[in-house]
């Protein structure tokens, strides 16, 4: 398992897998850094950190899936390598869920990222604004653990997007349920059947209500470690992707 890992991760390094990990962390932190130039009065730590910690949740990460997903599965699909990689002698199951275990690595690097930039961000706007540097100390242990728990929880989407982007030679599938998942997410932010819908499960992470948390990270974890385990079986056992 781990030389097949091995490869996995070689083959990450020479795809655009890093810039996409840098990239969508340091979207957000510009994003706070610009915002907390443009504000007049010093605004508390917690109420940035959670910001950004929403904004990551709620469409970044989810997006950030759909194209990780997207592009580990085309390494595969557009030289058309599968068949010369099924023929190894290696079991089946350990190439899907060596990609299954790098998709969700780049994921969690990417949420550490965020809070990381994030801070740095802050630091450098309250350094050139002092006006309106935050108040107050950040809690970084409670941050840290909020967004392990948003990276438990859309494990159920990494697994969906990886499944259908493994399923399929063609893009488009991958593409068209990310998009679509997310755009629902965002339309329908306020539904309460949405810590049901898997899209939605990372963002629930910051709700307010214990029951929401509770049951978006079960599910969201639980079944998505299952889903996980389920889809490597399924494409293990096809003969043709």
């Amino acid at each position: 398992m781990l030389a097949v890992l091995s490869v996995e991760l070689r083959k990450l390094n020479r795809s655009l897998a890093a810039v996409l990990a840098l990239a969508a962390p340091t979207l957000i932190a510009v994003f706070a850094f610009f915002v907390l130039l443009r504000g007049s009065k010093p605004p508390p730590w917690e109420m940035l950190l959670q910001a950004s910690t929403g904004i990551w949740a709620y469409f970044m990460l989810p997006m950030s899936v759909t194209a990780l997903t997207a592009l580990v599965a085309h390494m595969e699909h557009g030289p058309r390598a599968w068949d010369h990689l099924r023929a190894l002698p290696v079991p089946r199951w350990r190439l899907y869920a060596a990609k299954a275990i790098c998709v969700v690595g780049v994921v969690a690097i990417m949420t550490v990222l965020n809070l990381v930039f994030t801070l740095a961000a802050i630091h450098l706007a309250g350094a050139i604004k002092p006006a309106v540097a935050p108040v107050g100390e950040p809690d970084l242990t409670r941050f840290a653990v909020l967004n392990a728990k948003v990276l438990a929880a859309a494990v159920l989407v990494i697994a969906i997007q990886l499944w259908i982007a493994l399923r399929f030679a063609s893009f488009v599938p991958a593409l068209a349920v990310g998009i679509g998942g997310t755009f629902f997410s965002v339309v329908a932010t306020s539904a309460k059947e949405g810590v049901f819908f898997p899209w939605q499960m990372p963002v629930n992470m910051l709700a307010k209500e214990a029951w929401r948390v509770e049951t978006a990270l079960a599910l969201g974890g639980g079944l998505g470690l299952l889903a996980l385990a389920a889809a490597i079986a399924h494409l293990a056992r096809r003969e043709v992707l």
